[in-house]
């Protein structure tokens, strides 16, 4: 699983992989009103189909090598405060590789988005992963795109993804 950053740590932050177990926490997430039109799930109706679908994605991720998510834990407190990793995509034909995140909405506006997609972006650079990040975002998620731009991304192209009207941001390897 080459792109997992399972283990790794940040001052406030300890990454791990996503267990069956997490489900129920994770579905606050889809209980919030438009979160899971941010994740390109508006034909799913019910919080508990969006969860599992969620699930489904990252585990065949985790099984077929292609990144995923990895869950956020307080270093302090042991709670589950988001997920974050880095996933291949194709967006317009082109392989990708992209940081992806999502934090539970008790735990918005504190800067863990942020912290972990950082941890990601340097993560993929010092091994090599690829020369240029993206971060794929709905085009009315206000708030994942501020945690692009402070993750030093900046806006590359508009476009459609899975169905979904987007903006592609990038940062390249210095």
């Amino acid at each position: 699983m080459k792109y997992l950053l399972v283990g790794e740590e940040t001052e406030r932050l300890r990454f791990r992989m996503l267990l069956p177990n997490d489900f129920d926490t994770w579905i606050d997430l889809f209980k919030k009103d438009g979160v899971g039109n941010f994740l390109g799930m508006t034909d799913i109706s019910t919080p508990e189909e969006q969860c599992q679908k969620w699930f489904d994605i990252i585990m065949n991720r985790y099984k077929n090598d292609l990144g995923g998510m990895n869950v956020l834990m307080d270093k302090n407190t042991g709670k589950l405060l988001g997920q974050c990793g880095l996933l291949v995509q194709d967006v317009d034909g082109i392989k990708e590789l992209e940081i992806g995140y999502a934090i539970l909405p008790k735990f918005w506006n504190q800067g863990y988005a942020t912290e972990a997609a950082i941890k990601c972006k340097e993560y993929a650079f010092q091994h090599n992963f690829s020369d240029s990040l993206i971060s794929i975002i709905h085009i009315d998620n206000i708030r994942s795109e501020k945690v692009a731009r402070k993750n030093g991304m900046a806006l590359d192209k508009q476009t459609v993804f899975k169905e979904m009207p987007v903006k592609i941001f990038r940062v390249n390897r210095l």
